[in-house]
């Protein structure tokens, strides 16, 4: 399963209460639901929770657990204050305009002590995509913002979380998007060498070799950063 999030540094334990705000269609929802949390995941695209709800609430069943996805938002989250022990916001803060706004939310629904994991396109590779062309950019559901770590790491400050490290992620994605951003994102599926590297990287999820290939390419060519931080206590 191709996770960006490192599930051991956000400390998942079993009966950990989990969001996943952004979810998709559930990556990270069911690699936690396999550590034995309860798992919740929240998106705003219908279709990705329609993919992903049945089989996440069905693994759930079968683990005795909690899986379920909801449709929303992340400046209007349907949980009460310090709902969840742990909390995933993955390749979510690039689209959105307030990004403090959706960091303040998620501190609102982390309980005191509670840790959060927040994933970014690294700067890098986005101003790579954006020299190679607009259509990375200025297509619908693009990206609006270049992060440097720095600027969400004050964002999360600012909303009550400490960040206590740092990981990179996806090598390997790094090539494949330098090849949409080339061929043109509108049309990129009609190229035979995107599809070609994209059977690829489904090929690598299953080979030792290639991770470590990645391992060392996430120090020199990451796609994403993670930032991992901790809820600090409502006094501090």
């Amino acid at each position: 399963m191709l996770l960006t999030v490192d599930l051991e540094r956000l400390r998942i334990r079993p009966g950990d209460r989990v969001l996943d705000a952004g979810c998709g269609e559930g990556r990270h929802c069911f690699g936690a639901l396999e550590r034995g949390a309860r798992v919740v995941g929240l998106d705003l695209d219908r279709a990705s929770l329609e993919a992903g709800a049945r089989p996440l609430r069905n693994r759930a069943g079968e683990l005795n657990s909690l899986g379920a996805m909801l449709q929303g938002d992340a400046f209007h989250l349907p949980f009460q204050n310090a709902s969840f022990d742990r909390v995933i916001c993955s390749e979510v803060m690039e689209h959105v305009h307030d990004f403090r706004g959706a960091a303040r939310e998620l501190a609102r629904v982390t309980r005191p002590g509670g840790t959060l994991a927040v994933t970014i396109p690294t700067a890098t590779s986005e101003h790579l995509y954006l020299r190679l062309g607009d259509d990375y950019f200025e297509s619908p559901g693009g990206h609006i913002r270049i992060f440097r770590p720095r600027t969400l790491a004050e964002g999360l400050a600012a909303a009550g979380f400490a960040t206590v490290g740092v990981g990179f992620a996806h090598g390997l994605h790094t090539p494949y998007w330098v090849l949409r951003s080339v061929m043109g994102l509108p049309r990129a599926d009609s190229s035979l060498l995107v599809r070609s590297y994209r059977q690829f990287l489904i090929l690598a999820t299953a080979s030792r070799f290639l991770e470590r290939v990645e391992r060392v390419l996430n120090r020199i060519c990451p796609k994403s950063v993670i930032l991992y931080a901790e809820r600090r206590g409502a006094a501090a």
